[in-house]
């Protein structure tokens, strides 16, 4: 029996989302620290919290971008001999 069902995105595309998820993940947590008490704390002006968290997150935004736009050759070349 033949699966008909298509859809939008295939296994390849979701096991690319979750990388890029991953990836923003990440960067998120490299942009959590201490907490600021009543004192000031430094640490909020880290290069690990303002330069190279955004930087991961973003690249994992435009990871999930492509992620999502990928389109598997070998399957379309398949799908469009079987039409």
């Amino acid at each position: 029996m033949k699966n008909n069902s298509r859809l939008a995105l295939n296994k390849t595309n979701f096991i690319l989302i979750g990388i890029a998820f991953v990836i923003i993940l990440l960067g998120f947590l490299l942009m959590v620290g201490a907490p600021s008490e009543t004192e000031f704390n430094p640490d909020i002006f880290s290069t690990r919290r303002i330069t190279i968290g955004p930087m991961i997150s973003f690249f994992g935004f435009i990871f999930m971008i492509f992620a999502i736009m990928f389109k598997n050759k070998k399957k379309t070349e398949k799908q469009d001999i079987e039409k």
